[in-house]
């Protein structure tokens, strides 16, 4: 059986916002996108999610074109559809009018048949001291594991 191929992660998106329920997501690509994506030269840094007329649209994301894509490549930056089942729009659609939950793109990978995927999830901003509260939680954690490493070799 075949593992889910990771392309890319947003790291920052854990860091800035707390996760509230993740779905899966198909992406509407050309056949260069997908060729580049395959080849791992995609960005989700900047990328964000919006709902636009009962469809679910990504921004922000970065697929750089294709080398022998020629005239078939798209602009890098274009907006690209997520495709959801109508139930799961519509769920989206309600906590996105809720105050303070936005639609952010965690990952993006290959499924076992080779189909590009994304994790999207429904995230609550965080305020900095919400970030410096992790911050000093995983500094303690580290410093933990140091000292048990430590004390192991004596």
């Amino acid at each position: 059986m075949k593992q889910k191929k990771t392309l890319a992660n947003n790291k920052k998106a854990k860091h800035d916002y707390f996760i509230e329920e993740v779905y899966e997501a198909g992406m509407a690509l050309t056949g260069t996108e997908i060729k580049s994506m395959r080849q791992g030269k995609l960005n989700l840094k900047e990328s964000f999610a919006k709902v636009e007329g009962g469809e679910i649209v990504v921004y922000g994301m970065h697929i750089s074109p294709y080398e022998q894509g020629n005239r078939f490549n798209v602009d890098p930056l274009r907006p690209r559809k997520l495709l959801l089942h109508k139930q799961e729009i519509r769920k989206l659609i309600g906590y996105t009018t809720l105050k303070g939950l936005t639609l952010v793109p965690l990952s993006v990978f290959l499924n076992e048949k080779g189909l590009a995927k994304m994790e999207l999830a429904v995230a609550r901003g965080k305020k900095n001291y919400d970030k410096r509260d992790d911050i000093a939680k995983k500094d303690s954690e580290r410093r933990m594991q140091q000292e048990l490493k430590g004390r192991s070799h004596i």
